[in-house]
């Protein structure tokens, strides 16, 4: 069984051994793990990908409760292989109503083998959506648009998801909600293709360029902002020219964009492809 192990607290000597000697005393094989220590925010994070006996899962969960319990970690244990069928979406957004609409169509028609949980905004734009499709929406945002990270991660707990994705969710992720859905379990679209045209304002920066072909990315989260090492798809589309950057930008938005994320969510969710040591492989 694969499993991904992951552990988020504030720093602290002697963290990580218990959790090590726990699964390799129960026979299990580490395929990949790794730490992290943030000094500014004093955050220590840890992950681990694993393969244990499925058998073996009810007494794992047991053992990292205990072990949050005692070292003040946030412990979370996760499976792909539990609803390999079904995987379990929380959908964020912000403005744009394209791209989550696009994944609701794809998963109401079947393209999409994934369950809509839950939609969360920072802004109210999507409600509409999430209510055409029956689907619980949150408001995590104050009225300035800043989200309540904590409120984000308790919501997506309570409702078992699988993976968070982020149909421009325009808002950067702070390092310990990364870490305690880490191994492929956050995926964003960015509305440009990576590495080349990062940040904000991507149609800009390359029109700006003179360029011809624009594009969006569909990557997995990792700290580092659009980081461009973790794609799993991206689609272009070229324009002649001489075209403005308001049809530009209306082709990427309305067409190219949603496609991409769709794509990109398939991918994941049917398995085809995770994250290992911060690089995307074929599963």
């Amino acid at each position: 069984m694969h499993i991904v192990i992951t552990a988020v607290g504030p720093d602290n000597r002697g963290l990580a051994d218990p959790i090590v000697h726990f699964v390799t005393g129960q026979g299990a094989n580490i395929a990949e793990i790794q730490m992290y220590d943030h000094d500014q925010e004093r955050l220590f994070a840890m992950f681990l990908r694993v393969e244990m006996p499925s058998e073996q899962w009810p007494l794992l969960q047991q053992a990292m409760d205990e072990i949050g319990r005692l070292k003040n970690l946030s412990i979370r244990v996760w499976s792909p292989d539990l609803r390999a069928t079904l995987p379990r979406l929380a959908i964020c957004t912000t403005y744009r109503t394209e791209p989550a609409l696009a994944l609701l169509r794809a998963i109401r028609d079947g393209r999409v083998r994934a369950e809509a949980t839950l939609m969360l905004g920072n802004r109210p734009n999507c409600r509409a959506i999430a209510e055409q499709f029956d689907v619980p929406w949150h408001d995590v945002g104050d009225d300035a648009g800043n989200p309540d990270d904590e409120r984000l991660v308790t919501l997506c707990d309570e409702h078992d998801v699988d993976y968070i994705v982020l149909a421009r969710y325009m808002r950067v992720m702070p390092a310990a909600t990364c870490w305690k859905y880490a191994g492929g379990r956050i995926i964003n679209l960015h509305h440009g293709l990576l590495p080349s045209f990062p940040g904000l304002r991507p149609y800009q920066d390359a029109h700006a360029a003179r360029m011809l072909t624009y594009g969006a990315t569909c990557h997995y989260i990792v700290p580092e902002l659009d980081a461009g090492g973790q794609i799993i798809y991206q689609s272009t589309f070229t324009v002649p020219p001489g075209v403005k950057l308001d049809e530009i930008v209306r082709r990427g938005e309305q067409d190219n964009e949603p496609h991409c994320f769709v794509e990109g969510v398939r991918r994941v969710v049917e398995s085809e492809v995770q994250l290992h040591f911060h690089r995307v492989i074929a599963r």
